[in-house]
């Protein structure tokens, strides 16, 4: 996890965000590594490297429910999906580590479109 890096307040918002733990729950629970700054009803692609596991949700994408600043639901039942665990020890020539990544917003949502996160 060591050599996985994501700039806390970038200057385009919503961010990509490294991924802390993903439960094996119905919803599933994600939680980052720092503040992800996201809103309700942001649509979230998921990229998995093979090393974390949980190879069902990689590129799946779902809308979320904020729970707290670093976790949120996802609308994907992963009870029987594989566990979610970072390597230890990562392969050094495997430099990818599991990300979340925003693409989208419910259109009835639409708040982080004309959200001005700047200043921090």
């Amino acid at each position: 996890m060591s050599t996985c890096y994501a700039i806390q307040f970038p200057v385009f918002q919503p961010a990509m965000r490294i991924i802390e733990s993903i439960t094996q729950s119905n919803p599933a629970i994600v939680t980052t590594t720092f503040a992800h700054q996201y809103l309700n009803g942001t649509i979230v692609r998921f990229d998995l490297p093979q090393s974390v596991g949980m190879q069902q949700l990689d590129q799946q994408t779902s809308s979320i429910l904020i729970t707290g600043a670093t976790t949120f639901y996802i609308a994907i039942d992963t009870t029987n999906y594989d566990t979610f665990s970072i390597p230890v020890s990562p392969n050094p020539h495997v430099n990818t580590c599991a990300q979340v990544v925003p693409i989208g917003e419910i259109n009835e949502t639409l708040k982080a479109a004309v959200q001005n996160v700047l200043p921090y």
